[in-house]
């Protein structure tokens, strides 16, 4: 006889009190039409159970989630997207604020930890569903392994934008060709939505993406300026490869990434060869919060203003900097908000850029 896990039992609980999932099959006419009108969100659309290949892994969903924990902003700031705040029952992982229009739902789900929480954490809240932006939060060491929530009969799911060959770059993988975020991200939204039964508003988010997008980068001038991008830590900076979403913002913009080279996403570098690679601008990361030394955006211009040798590039001297959350650089909804503010960037600054 098979014994159900305390999570699990948790879970099934929980769902008790919420009512029926929005894809059970219900007999009674009336019970379904009461059902769905109770959660508000179903589009019947989605067919049960449904079976998703995830990055290596095979994640079977029986119904519809209804207690979700999302490990990243970037996952989270989707599922808010979707219109699925009741459904989730806490986040974490934080570089920024809310996005502005989802900051009122977003006061609705509990925040579990800032950075990565514990596992004990994930399981107090009783999810039915995990999602993660990166998989160093499923890696052995990391927050909890998808074989272990599967061994607790909770589903994971692992966003595309971290997987290559069937394999988490973030979570010791490694990438073999350039990520195309807007291709990776709307597989994302895409499954996520469909995950959830509501693919109407999946479709809805990825055309207003889409518009943004070619807006954004609609007329690019051509021109040969170089860009750096530095995510954070003053130390020994993260800054950018030319393999990941800023390189994918580089390339939609126009710029030259310096460390196109490079093929890790952030590699940690020496200011000897930032300074030699004498970029004409950089893109710094505004983040909100205090992990590493210069995470935020006023530390980072001190830094470079401050140091002897860094004072002296181009691009300091001229004050060549674009800001940009931390989520702008990463893989996420907010990739379009990243171009708006490059090339707007780039707009006012014309004329020294040349072409």
């Amino acid at each position: 006889m098979k014994h159900t896990s305390l999570p699990a039992l948790l879970a099934i609980a929980a769902l008790a009190l919420t009512g029926c999932g929005p894809s059970e099959v219900v007999d009674d006419q009336a019970t379904s039409e009461q059902a769905t009108a109770s959660s508000g969100s179903a589009e019947g659309t989605t067919q049960y159970p449904l079976t998703i290949e995830n990055c290596g892994t095979t994640t079977v969903i029986e119904q519809a989630p209804e207690r979700v924990v999302s490990l990243d902003q970037n996952s989270t700031e989707i599922l808010l997207s979707l219109g699925l705040a009741d459904r989730m029952v806490g986040t974490a992982s934080w570089t920024d604020p809310v996005l502005d229009n989802l900051a009122a739902d977003n006061e609705k789900v509990p925040r579990l930890a800032d950075n990565a929480p514990t596992y004990e954490v994930i399981m107090d809240a009783a999810p039915d569903f995990v999602t993660a932006s990166f998989g160093r939060h499923y890696a052995t060491g990391g927050v909890v392994t998808r074989d272990r929530l599967a061994e607790s009969e909770i589903p994971s799911y692992l966003s595309p934008t971290d997987c290559d060959n069937g394999q988490s770059v973030n979570g010791g993988g490694q990438r073999t060709q350039p990520l195309q975020t807007d291709e990776a991200l709307f597989q994302e939204i895409r499954e996520l939505a469909e995950i959830f039964d509501v693919t109407t508003r999946g479709e809805e988010l990825i055309a207003d993406l889409q518009t943004r997008a070619n807006a954004a980068t609609e007329g690019i001038a051509s021109h040969d300026a170089t860009v750096a991008f530095w995510f954070a830590d003053t130390k020994t900076p993260y800054i950018a490869g030319g393999r990941g979403a800023p390189q994918f913002l580089a390339t939609s913009t126009g710029l030259t990434n310096a460390f196109a080279d490079q093929t890790d996403d952030w590699p940690a570098l020496t200011w000897e060869s930032v300074v030699e690679a004498n970029p004409d601008v950089l893109a710094l990361g505004d983040l909100q919060r205090d992990r590493f030394p210069g995470d935020r955006l006023d530390d980072k211009i001190a830094f470079l203003s401050e140091d002897p040798l860094i004072s002296s590039m181009s691009a300091v001297v001229n004050e060549r900097y674009i800001a940009l959350h931390g989520a702008e650089m990463n893989p996420s909804i907010r990739y379009v908000d990243g171009l708006e503010k490059i090339r707007a960037w780039m707009d006012e600054h014309a004329d020294e850029l040349g072409s």
